[in-house]
């Protein structure tokens, strides 16, 4: 009798066992997916939340405003059930609204602590957040992978902008970004597709501000994963600007649209929705992971599945979260933990703040469809002898456009006049926001909360970091350096805006388990492995050992196909 009860559980483990574990499912999962598949690995990719359909499950993007029950609205309780995603910017209709309820986490479901006033932004279904993220997509240079090390902060990234160069170029071609070359060496160029254009209003500031700064700062269409080209399997954009609803069109890069098609194109992944993983399972005597505890969402029901590698990519404050509760009979802070900075030294980029305006003697002009992108001005603080009392820098993200129906009508009453006024366009406008690095300081961190604990049982996170001097000393600057620019190039009524931003609110989150040269000051090594466990590699926004101020998804795709090339061929010679 027990010999066949052996005998059934090692035919289970042997059902259970894969050559590899992919953690997650977004915009880095879905690429782990793609690249261990593709070099022959046989993958499961586990994903918290529910299985989620390219096409089919965009139930939304094909309808009119008026398709919805409450045009488009966010109801008053869904905001109540779920207060971070309703407030801030959310509130104005930006996320919070009908389309998107069901693509954020049920928050009563899966709460947080906060010690200070901390958003998470949080996606639990097939393709994460890699259906929701704005698409802007910018490379590190070497002046952001060797900030550390100049200011004397943190510690120093263990690569360098060479170790990335090829892999940059690598899923840019994958993944499709439109965009200029500048010839920046502060703001690398890429392999783009053709761009998207300035309008007309935007080409006007643009040119102003190149010549009244001498060619010191600039300003173009931004860099995004929206196609203007078609690729295989993917048409190009429509500019119908609804992205966040998914798009069927293939338009954008999503895991939906590009790297779990390929995966699954080679035969050698499984998915599997609805799977908590609780902890990565460690065996002290090889100091190897074997594999993962899984709690199945919807039954309760633990398993485990067995790997010779894991890639843990939830996202950087999950995967945190992950390690926390990994091997904790050996260390009690949990895997990672043994240089004490994990679940420290969280990041973010802060804005919620800027300035905007009216531009005149363009009336003649309009534009064509919804473009689902904007313009960009890189960082210019900080950088070739200018001097500030900041470190690092920021850049600004924002478009001009023209005031739609909805605008303040002066004729406000019903007949012929006020319908003919409609049918105008109103007059053009021109905004934008401050997106400013947040140092890694030590004592920004997140740890597990003993007490409260989530719809499943399990302890939650929970949150302690805030913006400091230097941070704050920046927000200054934005303001005052955006309204200088908008006088140079005449813009006209100009009014800024300042919100409170708390860290979060970028959902740029990053620094959990940072990368570093030394197993006594970083979690991870410079190819993406814990220093605890050399078959465990950590790829997504945890990674980070600095922000610098540029949207960070397309370094998390780099980091994430050059840590695949490294396992495989460390497979190979038996090493891991």
């Amino acid at each position: 009798m027990a010999g066949d009860t052996l005998q059934i559980n090692n035919r289970a483990k042997t059902q259970n066992t894969y050559d590899a574990i992919v953690i997650g499912s977004g915009i880095s999962g879905g690429w782990a997916a793609k690249e261990l598949t593709e070099k022959g690995l046989k993958v499961l990719m586990l994903e918290r939340g529910r299985n989620y359909d390219h096409i089919k499950d965009y139930a939304t993007a094909g309808k009119n405003p008026w398709d919805f029950t409450h045009r488009g609205k966010a109801t008053t309780q869904y905001k109540k059930d779920n207060p971070v995603i309703s407030r801030d910017w959310a509130m104005y209709g930006t996320a919070a609204q009908e389309p998107l309820m069901d693509a954020w986490v049920n928050e009563k479901e899966s709460p947080y602590v906060q010690q200070q006033p901390f958003a998470w932004w949080r996606s639990y279904r097939m393709g994460g957040r890699s259906l929701l993220w704005g698409r802007q997509s910018y490379r590190l240079s070497d002046m952001d992978f060797e900030a550390n090390a100049k200011d004397g902060i943190a510690i120093d990234w263990p690569i360098r902008y060479k170790d990335l160069e090829k892999w940059y170029d690598y899923v840019e071609t994958f993944a499709g970004i439109s965009g200029t070359k500048e010839g920046l060496a502060h703001l690398p160029d890429g392999q783009f597709l053709p761009p998207m254009d300035l309008n007309c209003v935007e080409k006007d500031v643009a040119a102003r501000i190149k010549e009244l700064y001498k060619g010191q700062r600039h300003m173009f269409v931004g860099r995004v994963a929206n196609l203007t080209q078609e690729i295989p399997g993917r048409t190009k954009c429509q500019f119908r600007n609804r992205c966040w609803e998914g798009c069927p069109f293939g338009g954008y890069f999503s895991t939906q649209s590009s790297t779990l098609p390929a995966a699954l194109a080679t035969g050698n992944l499984t998915v599997r929705p609805w799977s908590i993983v609780t902890k990565i399972i460690y065996d002290k005597d090889t100091r190897k992971a074997t594999g993962v505890e899984v709690l199945d969402a919807e039954t309760n029901t633990t398993y485990e599945f067995y790997s010779k590698i894991v890639f843990l990519n939830a996202s950087a404050l999950n995967s945190a979260w992950v390690l926390m509760n990994s091997a904790t009979d050996i260390w009690p802070d949990g895997l990672g933990s043994s240089s004490g900075e994990l679940g420290h030294n969280i990041m973010d980029h802060h804005y919620m703040l800027g300035a905007q305006g009216t531009i005149e003697g363009f009336e003649d002009k309009y534009y064509y469809g919804r473009r689902a992108n904007g313009f960009y001005i890189p960082r210019f603080a900080n950088l070739y002898g200018d001097k500030r009392d900041f470190l690092r820098g920021y850049g600004y993200q924002g478009s001009a456009s023209r005031n739609g129906w909805s605008r303040d009508i002066a004729e406000l009453n019903i007949g012929a006049d006020f319908k003919e006024a409609l049918t105008e366009p109103g007059g053009w406008s021109i905004g934008a926001t401050g997106f400013g690095e947040i140092l890694p300081y030590h004592e920004n961190k997140i740890t597990l909360d003993k007490q409260v604990k989530d719809k499943w049982g399990l302890n939650v996170l929970s949150m302690d970091a805030g913006l400091k001097e230097n941070e704050l000393a920046m927000r200054k600057d934005i303001i005052k350096e955006l309204v200088a620019m908008f006088e140079a190039a005449g813009v006209k009524n100009i009014t800024t805006w300042d919100k409170d931003y708390n860290i979060g609110q970028g959902i740029h989150e990053m620094g959990t388990a940072r990368m570093g040269r030394d197993p006594k000051t970083s979690v991870l090594n410079a190819n993406n492995q814990v220093w605890d466990a050399q078959n465990v590699f950590v790829t997504d926004g945890a990674a980070m050992t600095s922000s610098a101020c540029q949207n960070p998804s397309l370094t998390y795709m780099a980091l994430t196909a050059r840590a695949a090339e490294f396992t495989v061929n460390e497979m190979k010679k038996g090493n891991l």
